[in-house]
C-alpha cells in the first residue's frame, strides 16, 4: 500500500501535516474527512528504504528510555485510555528529541489508520522485531496491555544485567586505563632520557628497554602508520567477522574466553528461554518464536542450536534431543522442558529455566571482581614488570660503567 504525505486544517482551522498509508489519494482524502480534518494537500511519498535505514541507525535511544516509555503506555492501556490518546500523551514527557519524534510519527500512523505494531514496525533500531510481535500478538488477542507488561518486565530485567556488567567491570577498567597511560608517559618520557645517557658511553640498552624504545619510536615518528595499520586491522577484523564462517568462529570464541564466556552463555540462554516462553505465553506460533528468540541471542553459536531446536520441532520431535545434543544446557533445564512438552506447560517451564540462569548470572556478576582478579594481576604484573626491566636494568649497567 503506498503512502501519501498529506497537510489538513482541524475544526478550529490548525494546520496539521503527516504520512498516511492509502490506495489512493482519494482514498486518503476520505479518510482525513472521517476524522473530520479538511486536507488542503495530499501527494505520494517517495520511500527511500536505504537511506531511511542510514538515518535511522544514528537515530538511537536508549534502553532506558525505551523501558519507562513501555512501562508508561502499559499503564495507560491498564487504565482504558485509547492507544491515540496514550501516545500523544508520552510524547509530550519525553526529553529525548529522537525518541520523541519517533513517538509522534508513531502516533501519526495510528491516527491515519494503521495498527501500533505496524507503527512501531518502521522503527526497527528502536523497537525491533521482538516487540513488533509481541504487540501484534497482543492486538489480536484483544489483551495489548498484557503484552506491553511482559514487554516491559523484559525489558527491565536486560535493563538490570546491563548495569550489573557495567558495575561489575568500572573497576578492571579503570585499572587497565590507568597502566596504559604509565606505560605511555614511560615510553615517551622516561625511556628515551636514558638512550641519551647511554650513548654517551657507547653501552648497548638491554632488550626491554630497546622494546620500549621501539614502541615510542613507531607511536612518535610514525604514528601515521600505526593509525593505518590500526585501521586496517580493525576493517579486516569486521569484513571477517560478518562473514558467516567469521562469525562462527568469533562467537566461539567468545563463549571460551575466562569467566566472560560462561557469563555470555548464561545471558544468551536466560534470554532465549524468557524470549521463547513469554512470546508463547502471548499466542505466538512456536516456530516463529524459535526464529526471533535466534535473532534475540546475539551468538551465531547458540543461533545455530536454536535452528537445530526449530528444525526438530517441526518435524514434530519436540525440543528436548537437539537440547541435549548441543551440550549448552544443563540436566535440570532439559527436564523442566521435558515436563513442559508433556504438560502444555511449555511456555512456564522456559521461564522457569530463565529465572535459572537469571539466578546464575546475577551470582556471576556479583562475584565478577573477584571472578577477573587473577587475570587482571597476572596483566598488571607482566606489564609493570616490562617497564620495571626497562628502567631499572639500564640504571644497573650504568652503575657498572661508573665502576670501572
Amino acid at each position: 500500500m503506498p503512502s501519501y504525505q498529506y497537510r489538513a486544517r482541524d475544526k478550529f482551522g490548525a494546520l496539521i501535516s503527516g504520512v498516511m498509508g492509502g490506495e489512493s489519494q482519494k482514498a486518503v482524502a476520505e479518510k482525513l474527512a472521517q476524522m473530520g480534518y479538511v486536507p488542503t494537500r495530499i501527494i505520494e511519498s517517495i520511500d527511500r528504504p536505504d537511506l531511511n535505514r542510514f538515518l535511522e541507525a544514528f537515530r538511537r535511544v536508549s534502553f532506558i528510555d525505551l523501558n519507562m516509555f513501555m512501562r508508561q503506555l502499559a499503564t495507560l492501556q491498564k487504565a482504558g485510555l485509547p492507544i491515540l490518546v496514550s501516545l500523544n500523551s508520552l510524547k509530550v514527557q519525553l526529553a529525548n528529541k529522537v525518541f520523541k519524534d519517533i513517538v509522534e510519527q508513531v502516533a501519526r500512523d495510528v491516527e491515519g489508520g494503521s495498527s501500533l505494531s505496524g507503527a512501531l514496525a518502521k522503527h526497527p533500531y528502536v523497537f525491533n522485531a521482538l516487540y513488533v510481535n509481541m504487540i501484534q500478538s497482543g492486538e489480536a488477542s484483544g489483551k495489548l496491555d498484557e503484552a506491553l507488561e511482559r514487554l516491559t518486565v523484559f525489558g527491565e530485567r536486560e535493563e538490570k544485567f546491563r548495569m550489573q556488567i557495567k558495575t561489575a567491570t568500572r573497576y578492571p577498567i579503570i585499572v587497565v586505563i590507568a597502566i596504559v597511560v604509565g606505560f605511555i608517559v614511560l615510553t615517551t618520557l622516561v625511556v628515551p632520557r636514558f638512550a641519551r645517557i647511554f650513548n654517551e658511553f657507547s653501552a648497548e640498552l638491554p632488550l626491554p628497554t630497546r622494546f620500549l624504545l621501539g614502541v615510542n619510536f613507531a607511536v612518535t615518528k610514525f604514528w601515521w602508520i600505526t593509525i593505518l595499520i590500526l585501521g586496517v586491522v580493525i576493517f579486516a577484523f569486521n569484513k571477517v567477522i560478518n562473514t558467516s564462517s567469521g562469525r562462527l568462529w568469533w562467537d566461539s570464541f567468545k563463549l571460551k574466553v575466562p569467566v566472560f564466556g560462561p557469563l555470555t552463555l548464561k545471558l544468551s540462554l536466560s534470554r532465549f528461554a524468557r524470549i521463547t516462553g513469554t512470546l508463547m505465553h502471548s499466542g505466538v506460533p512456536l516456530l516463529k518464536v524459535l526464529d526471533l528468540a535466534s535473532e534475540g541471542t546475539g551468538n551465531a553459536i547458540i543461533s545455530r542450536t536454536i535452528g537445530h531446536i526449530k528444525a526438530s520441532v517441526n518435524e514434530g520431535k519436540g525440543m528436548v534431543e537437539p537440547m541435549k545434543a548441543s551440550g549448552m544446557f544443563p540436566l535440570s533445564a532439559i527436564q523442566m522442558v521435558s515436563v513442559g512438552e508433556d504438560t502444555g506447560k511449555l511456555d512456564e517451564m522456559l521461564l522457569h529455566i530463565s529465572d535459572y540462569y537469571d539466578s546464575q548470572v546475577d551470582y556471576t556478576t556479583n562475584n565478577l571482581a573477584a571472578l577477573i582478579e587473577p587475570i587482571l594481576i597476572l596483566f598488571l604484573g607482566g606489564v609493570v614488570l616490562l617497564m620495571a626491566m626497562g628502567i631499572f636494568l639500564p640504571m644497573w649497567n650504568m652503575m657498572s660503567l661508573f665502576r670501572k
